[in-house]
C-alpha cells in the first residue's frame, strides 16, 4: 500500500509550491515550479538510477499510477531498461511525422525565443505555401527537389515571400534534426539565389504625386472591394501593410474611431494608436461585412478546410502590380501612376503630409516613427489629437483626388498662424 492520499495530492496542488512526494518503491509525485504534476517511477538499471515519467496528474490518477509503476518494475526485473525504451518508442513515433506535425512542434517549440509576429508570419507562409503540397507527406520523405518546387512556386507571387517560405522551411527542419526526426535537412544545400535569383537592389521608396494618385484611386476599384477597401486604409492611416493583413477585429474600435497596434505587432515593440478619419471608419465598417465572422480583419476567403488565416501581404502586392498595368499605356508606354508597392503608400502619404503642413514630429509619429536623441526621452507625448486633425486633412485630400475634385485648402502650419 502506497504512502499517498487523493487529498494530498489535490492540497499540494492547490498550494502551488514545488514538491517531490514518495509513494514508495520508486513511485514519486512531482509538482514543479510552473504547475506541472506528474507521476515518474525512479529505479536502478546497471547501477544506475533512472527515472521515467508515466504520465500527468490528474490524467493519470494515483491509482493508476501504481499499476504503471508495478508493470515498469516488473520489466525492470526482466531486464528492461523501461525510460530508454519509452525514448526509443517516442523517437520512432516522431520519425513518422507529417510535415505538419513536425512544423506544429517547431512552432510551439519557438515560442520561447522568437517573437510572436515572426511566429505568426511562418505560420502564415507555412499554411499558404508549405502545406498545400507537402504537409500531409512524412517529413523524413521530403527532399532538397520539394524544397526547390515550394520555394518557386512562391516566388511567382513575390520574391520576398518566397525567401520567407524558405527561411521557415530551414527552421522547421533544423527543428527536425534535433528532434531526430528527419536525418537530414533538405534544406541546406538550397540557396535562394539559385533557385530565384540575386536579391534585387534595394530600391528607393516613391511617392505618388497628387496626378497619379488621381488616377489610382479610382482605380482601385477593379481590384476586388476587399483589395479596393485594404489599400484606401493603408493610404489613409500610414499603416504597415503587415500591422493591417494581421489585425483582428478586437484591436478595431470603430465607436472610438481607433484601431490599436498591438505591441506584438508593432515594428518597435510598443502599442501604438491610431485615429480614424470618418470615411477610414466606414471602409473598416465595410470589411467588418465582407469578413463572415473572422476574427481577422482581413481574412482569406478563397481557401476552406484550412481554419481562419489572415490575408498574405502579397495579395495586395499582386493588386498594386495589376493597377499600374491597368493604368499603363499599351502602345505609348506612358504611365499614369508609376508601378508601387502597399509600402511606398507609406511614404506616399507621409510627403504629403509635408506638403499639407503637418508639423514634422505629428507626421513622423502618424507613420509611429520613433522620435530620436532627447526628443524621444523628453516627449512622451502621444499627439494622439494632432494625429487625428493631420489625417482627417490628408483623408480629405484624398477623397477630393478620388472625386476629381479641386484641393484649396491652406496648409494646416499657415491656418495656425
Amino acid at each position: 500500500m502506497g504512502k499517498l492520499t487523493d487529498v494530498q495530492v489535490r492540497n499540494w496542488i492547490q498550494a502551488g509550491q514545488p514538491v517531490a512526494k514518495a509513494d514508495g518503491e520508486g513511485l514519486t509525485f512531482t509538482l514543479s515550479a510552473n504547475g506541472t504534476s506528474a507521476w515518474v517511477l525512479r529505479y536502478y538499471f546497471g547501477h544506475k538510477r533512472k527515472e521515467m515519467t508515466l504520465g500527468r496528474y490528474p490524467d493519470i490518477s494515483l491509482g493508476k499510477a501504481r499499476e504503471l509503476a508495478t508493470e515498469a518494475r516488473a520489466k525492470v526485473q526482466q531486464g528492461a531498461d523501461v525510460a530508454r525504451q519509452k525514448q526509443t518508442a517516442k523517437r520512432e513515433s516522431a520519425s513518422a511525422w507529417t510535415v505538419r506535425q513536425l512544423a506544429d512542434d517547431y512552432l510551439k517549440k519557438s515560442e520561447e525565443h522568437l517573437a510572436p509576429g515572426t511566429i505568426d508570419q511562418r505560420r502564415q507562409q507555412l499554411g499558404a505555401h508549405v502545406y498545400p503540397l507537402i504537409g500531409s507527406i512524412a517529413a523524413k520523405d521530403v527532399t532538397p527537389a520539394d524544397v526547390v518546387t515550394i520555394t518557386e512556386r512562391a516566388a511567382a507571387k513575390s520574391l520576398h515571400v518566397a525567401r520567407l517560405v524558405l527561411i521557415a522551411l530551414r527552421g522547421v527542419f533544423a527543428h527536425g534534426v534535433a528532434r531526430h526526426v528527419v536525418k537530414a535537412n533538405p534544406c541546406v544545400d538550397v540557396k535562394a539565389k539559385a533557385v530565384i535569383g540575386p536579391r534585387p537592389v534595394r530600391r528607393t521608396r516613391l511617392m505618388l504625386t497628387e496626378p497619379e494618385l488621381r488616377a489610382m484611386l479610382p482605380a482601385l476599384a477593379d481590384q476586388g472591394r476587399q483589395n479596393e477597401l485594404a489599400l484606401k486604409i493603408l493610404l489613409a492611416t500610414c499603416a504597415r501593410i503587415g500591422e493591417l493583413t494581421r489585425a483582428e477585429w478586437a484591436h478595431v474600435d470603430l465607436e472610438r474611431r481607433e484601431w490599436v497596434i498591438p505591441a506584438e505587432h508593432a515594428k518597435n515593440g510598443k502599442r501604438f494608436v491610431i485615429p480614424l478619419p470618418d470615411p477610414a471608419a466606414g471602409w473598416f465598417l465595410d470589411l467588418q461585412q465582407l469578413a463572415f465572422g473572422s476574427r481577422f480583419v482581413l481574412p482569406v476567403r478563397s481557401r476552406r478546410g484550412e481554419g481562419d488565416r489572415p490575408m498574405e501581404s502579397s495579395t495586395l502586392n499582386v493588386a498594386c502590380n495589376r493597377i499600374h498595368a491597368a493604368l499603363l499605356d499599351k502602345q505609348t508606354g506612358l504611365e499614369a501612376c508609376r508601378r508601387f508597392t502597399p509600402h511606398d503608400l507609406r511614404s506616399t502619404a507621409r510627403s504629403h503630409l509635408s506638403a499639407l503642413g503637418v508639423d514634422i514630429i505629428v507626421a513622423e509619429r502618424c507613420l509611429n516613427h520613433s522620435l530620436g536623441g532627447l526628443v524621444a526621452v523628453y516627449d512622451q507625448h502621444d499627439y494622439l489629437t494632432e494625429r487625428r486633425a493631420a489625417l482627417d486633412t490628408w483623408c480629405a485630400f484624398l477623397q477630393a483626388c478620388e472625386l476629381g475634385k479641386g484641393w484649396n485648402v491652406v496648409p494646416m502650419k499657415k491656418a495656425r498662424a
